[in-house]
């Protein structure tokens, strides 16, 4: 079974790790972005039509090919964290965290006493995770949050000092109506630049994980380069639509490709 302790160790010794975003409701979606040696996917229920019982089918297709299963969570509240990872998820991205506070929430939800709050019902982790002790359930789940605001930016370090935390996982498209500009990934404007980049020292000074959400393999290539190490790259909601419009616009023989302005990428 892949478990958060493959992550743990690959970021431990300096590597980074690479994953994908599954939004499409369906466990063979999820299946199929298993490829090669990827790291982990991630299944986002905060977007998307993504509910609980379909998440943890996700989940086990995801856990079938050897993969790392991860889930964006809708909301900072402790019961969706806890659901999440009693259905054996490996760590959870939280997300819209804006002050140090609420980060420390997030981690007491995914801690039992006296490291946090989480209520004791691992009813599926223990059978993914063999073990019941509450130093496997709780303490080897990953726990990321995502700063995706002004006010998130301002307090970065406060929020990167959060004990127990894992990372901070950049949204570029919330950051980017932060800062009044359009919301889209692999943003180029100076100010999302050095908004990303000062994410990343904060997270380099406060020795935890920094990661981002990427609209391309180039673009994850970037950002490892800069330093980021928990990159995803690929979102099924996004390669689907863009590489059948490719495929379209080359079968027409259309002169130019179109959906690269569409958003898809």
């Amino acid at each position: 079974m892949a478990l958060a302790r493959v992550l743990r160790s690959k970021l431990k010794s300096g590597g980074t790790v690479f994953g994908a975003w599954a939004v499409l409701p369906t466990a063979f979606a999820a299946e199929l972005m298993c490829v090669g040696d990827i790291d982990y996917v991630c299944i986002d229920q905060q977007h998307g039509l993504i509910d609980y019982s379909v998440a943890v089918e996700m989940l086990r297709a995801i856990e079938g090919r050897g993969v790392v299963g991860m889930t964006r969570v809708p909301a900072n509240e402790a019961w969706m964290i806890g659901k999440a990872l009693d259905a054996g998820m490996q760590g959870v991205v939280v997300p819209m965290i804006e002050t140090a506070e609420e980060a420390a929430r997030a981690v007491r939800s995914c801690r039992y006493y006296p490291k946090g709050h989480r209520s004791f019902g691992p009813a599926r982790a223990s059978m993914v995770m063999d073990s019941r002790d509450m130093a496997v359930v709780g303490d080897e789940v990953m726990c990321l949050v995502m700063v995706e605001t002004r006010k998130g930016l301002e307090n970065i370090d406060e929020i990167c000092a959060t004990p127990g935390l894992d990372g901070i996982y950049v949204g570029p498209a919330d950051l980017a109506l932060g800062l009044g500009l359009p919301p889209n990934l692999d943003k180029e404007e100076p100010e999302h630049v050095a908004a990303v980049r000062r994410i990343l020292e904060a997270c380099q000074r406060h020795g935890i994980v920094p990661g981002i959400q990427c609209g391309s393999g180039k673009a994850a290539r970037k950002f490892a380069d800069m330093g980021y190490r928990f990159i995803t790259f690929a979102k099924d909601t996004a390669i689907l639509p863009a590489f059948v419009e490719k495929e379209l616009t080359a079968a027409r023989g259309t002169a130019a490709d179109t959906f690269k302005d569409r958003g898809y990428t």
